[in-house]
């Protein structure tokens, strides 16, 4: 038996204590496995992602879901969930909240984040032309709470006169 002491125990109620006797190593190593092999999936799933904001989205998505099926109405959250979609998935870094122009960057072009929601049956958005963004980032929240996006660039949105453009989910433009 090996001797206990301050290098290897603690001291409580007049005993030494071993943590062997209080965590199971076999334990904690599986358990710090288990967190490097849940982080390496999450990384090859979403190379470009700030792996942080993913609890935040899973669970605003989950949250939004729950509420629905709990009163058959919807939160007012699905352009969060948008932009934390854009940001996990394609590594859009989002300025803060009410920033002008666009909603966040991707390396050096601005993306403008729309989020068509499951309340929207028509799966359009309105676009105003009249902001600065390079690429625009529609994502869409189906009624299964299925997320998707399609990220398109300014160049390829169709060309109109005036402030607004409308779009629908099935007639986007090419990448």
């Amino acid at each position: 038996m090996k001797e206990l002491g301050p290098d290897n125990a603690f001291w409580i109620d007049g005993e030494w204590l071993d943590w062997d006797s209080i965590i199971d190593p076999e334990e904690v190593r599986y358990s710090r496995l288990a967190e490097l092999e849940r982080e390496a999936h999450l990384r090859f799933k979403y190379p470009n992602a700030d792996l942080t904001l993913i609890p935040y989205f899973q669970d605003l998505l989950t949250l939004a879901e729950s509420y629905f099926q709990e009163t058959g109405q919807h939160l007012n959250v699905y352009g969060d969930i948008g932009e934390l979609f854009g940001a996990i998935m394609y590594g859009i870094k989002l300025h803060r909240n009410y920033a002008q122009g666009s909603d966040g960057r991707l390396g050096n072009d601005f993306v403008e984040i729309k989020t068509i929601s499951p309340l929207n049956s028509k799966e359009q958005i309105n676009v105003r032309l009249d902001r600065h963004f390079n690429r625009l980032l529609i994502v869409k929240v189906s009624a299964d709470f299925e997320v998707s996006g399609r990220l398109v660039k300014r160049m390829n949105l169709p060309r109109r006169k005036g402030k607004n453009l409308r779009l629908s989910w099935t007639n986007m433009p090419e990448p």
